[in-house]
């Protein structure tokens, strides 16, 4: 009976030492599909984590030069309003000219005809006078 008990516990031992030696191929197999999986995967990532680091680059670039672009058109922005002040300063200063002016050309106007109407009735009476 020990024979038989001892006979069994070998073919146990011998099946588990088959079966764990088959789990060790399967396993060696599955690592190696692993490894051929990550290599291939390595080949297709690394371009494309440098495309993405070029294509941050470039986005980086356009935001800095949409920044630069931004304070020229706030500068330009500035200026037009200084523009615009200074246009609506030489607009009043004209209107206030031309009002001016208006005032000055009809009082000179008017002046210009009592001086012709005193010089002719003075020119008159003193014709009249000599006669």
């Amino acid at each position: 009976m020990n024979y038989l008990f001892f006979g069994l516990i070998t073919l146990a031992v011998l099946v588990l030492t088959g079966f764990i030696i088959y789990i060790i191929l399967e396993l060696k197999k599955t690592i190696d599909s692993v490894k051929l999986s990550m290599e291939s995967i390595e080949k297709i990532l690394i371009p494309t984590v440098e495309e993405l680091q070029m294509t941050f680059k470039s986005v980086r670039k356009i935001t800095d030069d949409v920044g630069v672009v931004t304070e020229d058109v706030k500068g330009l922005s500035g200026s037009i309003r200084e523009i615009s002040a200074n246009v609506k300063q030489v607009s009043e200063a004209v209107s206030t000219i031309t009002k001016t002016s208006a005032v000055q050309v009809t009082g000179l106007k008017a002046g210009v005809r009592a001086g012709f109407g005193y010089f002719i009735k003075n020119f008159l009476a003193k014709g009249k006078q000599d006669q």
